[in-house]
């Protein structure tokens, strides 16, 4: 608990990352970051949502074959929507050269345990590749 308040408090301004939402209760071990946080999951409007209908396969048999049809899929989205109107994109970056964002998402869960296996992963990712100055901090990834 020590250790995720200290990376908090040590971490730099002005970043692009993601944080864990949880129904209920937060565990007091994984505070609550501070900043802007925007829920990106599939119910939402915001620009980084997957498609439910990716998000509901994947998660139906989540096996390395259907990671890689939703990261193919979920990747192709994010590309037609920044094609088509990426007023919403520079939006989001322009906010997060500014302030901490932190992009929401329930993973890692029982079905998919793995944070990088998550769509805001890939979109940390996708963001980076599209404004490489912005910070975009990727979570860590726990190697079994």
């Amino acid at each position: 608990m020590v250790t995720r308040r200290l990376e908090i408090a040590l971490r730099d301004a002005d970043v692009l990352t993601r944080y864990k939402m949880y129904r209920g209760k937060r565990p007091p071990s994984d505070l609550l970051p501070s900043g802007i946080r925007q829920d990106t999951r599939w119910r939402t409007k915001h620009p980084l949502r997957p498609a439910e209908q990716i998000v509901t396969e994947y998660l139906a048999t989540p096996s390395e074959t259907a990671w890689c049809s939703f990261r193919t899929a979920y990747l192709a989205l994010l590309e037609q929507r920044f094609r088509e109107d990426r007023t919403e994109f520079d939006e989001l970056v322009r906010l997060a050269r500014d302030k901490d964002v932190f992009l929401g998402c329930s993973c890692p869960t029982r079905k998919n345990p793995r944070v990088d296996r998550c769509h805001t992963y890939l979109a940390l990712q996708f963001i980076k590749r599209k404004y490489p100055t912005l910070r975009v901090e990727l979570p860590s990834v726990r190697k079994s």
